[in-house]
């Protein structure tokens, strides 16, 4: 057997575990960013961009963050539609 062969194997992807650290990463880059914001306009340096550096970050949050809220009652919905078809 080659090696290629005996070290391939199916790894199952969890989508949600991706999406949940992928959430968390976020959070942690909007907090940074919304404290440089709080730095810049205590130091009088505040500029526009600053004020929009935490903008991508908090977009991204909301639309993991509503997926995340979303997935049980999906699964719920979802367990409920195959008892009925059965």
């Amino acid at each position: 057997m080659s090696a290629s062969v005996r070290f391939q194997k199916e790894i199952p992807l969890n989508w949600n575990m991706w999406l949940r650290q992928i959430h968390r990463w976020l959070s942690i880059a909007f907090t940074v960013a919304v404290i440089i914001n709080i730095i810049a306009v205590l130091r009088g340096t505040h500029a526009d961009w600053v004020g929009l550096l935490a903008l991508p970050p908090l977009v991204l949050l909301l639309l993991s963050g509503l997926y995340l809220f979303v997935l049980p009652y999906a699964i719920k919905w979802r367990a409920a539609g195959d008892q009925v078809t059965e």
